[in-house]
């Protein structure tokens, strides 16, 4: 999806409605307008060109049902073929569903798709499920994944869903666990990691995270042994906090690096998979695989699994004779 300079919008007025209440000016219009870069809807809105009920709004004011939001003429992003999306030239298949109601949606994420678009990435898994869906009043990520990270992301169809899904993961009360395969032999059968983790950016500009003592915010992860081969072992990881590439830190400085991470991992190894035959692994073998919590509108116990990507158990039923 690129975004077009010829293709105009003639100016739109919308009314509010009870599931973006309470949401943000600018969330609210980054949505409405897909696809148009952040930095136009900020300039509309500093510009005074977006109105609410008349007048004019910060980025940070606060929408109440009823509003009437009038949107000027913007620059629209040219269009797919219907039902087609396009990451880095690829088209992409309909996004895998594991579970939906009226308030929340759980997708199935390939390896290699981002959640969002951004970065050089023209489309992700939001702007993708919005084209797919026009019709849905509201689609929005309630957490994110590594781009290189398969497995279960929620969506929120409604407000509601959305403050409480944050709340979940804000507080934790969910259980989350990820596959992960590392390099060596892992020996405690349940282990817990707590060590504080900060960021980074290095003298390239590349943003990484670290084991920090003195600067890092506290990050606890449960690794529980699942299999074992003599030159590396098969990890169910627990997330107690959810700080960024926690699982791949915590195992990178305990010496035990992600097979496949290109950011955290053993390079000479990552090579060395890559050319394995007869499967080699050609990604980070990181998979969200299950996650329970209490919906967060209906109360109910939802248990939501992702099975381990064939590429993945593939490539460990592989290992099992030759590692």
């Amino acid at each position: 999806m690129a975004y077009s300079p010829e293709a105009k919008n003639p100016p739109r007025r919308i009314v509010v409605g009870e599931s973006h209440a309470g949401q943000r000016v600018d969330n609210y219009l980054i949505r409405e307008l897909r696809g148009v870069p952040k930095t136009h809807v900020y300039r509309i809105i500093r510009s005074g060109e977006v109105r609410v009920n008349g007048s004019r709004v910060r980025a940070e004011t606060k929408l109440a049902a009823g509003d009437e939001v009038r949107l000027p003429p913007v620059r629209l992003p040219q269009a797919s073929a219907p039902g087609e999306g396009c990451l880095a030239g690829r088209v992409l298949a309909p996004l895998p569903v594991l579970h939906e109601d009226a308030h929340l949606l759980a997708i199935d994420k390939p390896a290699g798709l981002a959640v969002h678009g951004g970065s050089g990435v023209s489309l992700g898994v939001i702007e993708q499920l919005r084209q797919e869906r026009p019709r849905a009043p509201m689609l929005e990520l309630a957490h994110r994944l590594d781009r290189e990270t398969s497995g279960i992301l929620l969506v929120a169809k409604t407000r509601a869903a959305l403050v409480g899904l944050h709340h979940i993961m804000r507080e934790k009360t969910g259980d989350k666990r990820y596959l992960v395969a590392v390099r060596g032999e892992w020996l405690n059968d349940r282990q817990h990691v707590k060590k504080p983790l900060a960021r980074f950016t290095t003298h390239d500009g590349d943003r990484r995270v670290e084991v920090n003592e003195e600067e890092g915010q506290f990050a606890h992860t449960i690794f529980n042994l699942r299999e074992r081969r003599r030159t590396m072992s098969l990890l169910e990881a627990e997330l107690k906090t959810g700080r960024t590439h926690q699982i791949r830190v915590h195992l990178e400085h305990l010496g035990f690096p992600i097979l496949g991470d290109a950011k955290y991992g053993d390079p000479a190894l990552n090579r060395e998979l890559a050319r394995r035959t007869p499967v080699p692994l050609t990604r980070m073998f990181l998979h969200a695989a299950s996650f329970s919590f209490q919906h967060p509108v209906t109360g109910q116990t939802l248990a939501i699994a992702s099975p381990l990507p064939k590429e993945l158990a593939a490539f460990w039923e592989s290992t099992r004779e030759t590692s």
